[in-house]
C-alpha cells in the first residue's frame, strides 16, 4: 500500500478540494467553492492537501487569528485573518467519502501540525462534532467547551492543541 503524501494546495485543486467538502460535511456546513477559492488564494501555507497515487483525496484548511473566536462565521471567508498570528484555526477537515475510515486523517493532522510547529505557530483551534472529540483527544487536542456556534444547524465542540 502507497503512503499519502502532502503539499501545499494550489488554484488547480479548488474544485476537487470543493467536491470533497460538499461530500464530506452534512447540509450546508460545507464551504462554498467560493470560500474554498479563497482560502487557497489568501492563505495557501495553511491549506495542506494529502494525495495517495497522485489523487487529492483530502485536506486541512485554516486561517490565523490574535484572539481565537470560533463561532466567528465571517472568519470562514478570512475576514480577519492574519497570516503572522500565532493562533490557528482548522475550518476543514475532510476526507473523500471513498478513503474515510481507513485512518488518512491521523497521518494528514499530524503533517498539518509539523507545518504549523515549522512556521512557529502557538496553538491549534477546531471545532467538531461530538462524534469527532475522542479522535482529536488521541491526536493531543484538549477539549474546552460546546460552542456557541450554530454553523449548519448543528452542535459543536471547541477544542485546541497548543505547540
Amino acid at each position: 500500500m502507497s503512503l499519502p503524501t502532502f503539499r501545499q494546495a494550489e488554484p488547480r485543486d479548488t474544485a476537487r478540494c470543493y467536491e470533497i467538502e460538499s461530500t464530506a460535511y452534512e447540509g450546508d456546513e460545507a464551504a462554498t467553492l467560493t470560500k474554498i477559492a479563497t482560502r487557497i488564494a489568501q492563505y495557501p501555507q495553511g491549506f495542506l492537501v494529502m494525495e495517495l497515487e497522485g489523487e487529492l483525496i483530502g485536506f486541512i484548511n485554516s486561517g490565523c487569528a490574535q484572539e481565537v473566536v470560533l463561532a466567528d462565521e465571517a472568519f470562514k471567508e478570512l475576514v480577519g485573518h492574519d497570516p503572522m498570528a500565532p493562533n490557528v484555526v482548522i475550518m476543514s477537515v475532510a476526507i473523500a467519502p471513498a478513503h474515510q475510515g481507513k485512518g488518512h486523517t491521523t497521518p494528514m493532522m499530524r503533517a498539518f501540525v509539523d507545518q504549523m510547529r515549522r512556521m512557529h505557530k502557538s496553538s491549534i483551534h477546531l471545532m467538531c462534532r461530538e462524534r469527532h472529540v475522542a479522535l482529536y483527544e488521541r491526536l493531543g487536542y484538549r477539549y474546552i467547551r460546546p460552542s456557541d456556534s450554530d454553523h449548519g444547524g448543528m452542535a459543536w465542540h471547541e477544542m485546541v492543541m497548543e505547540l
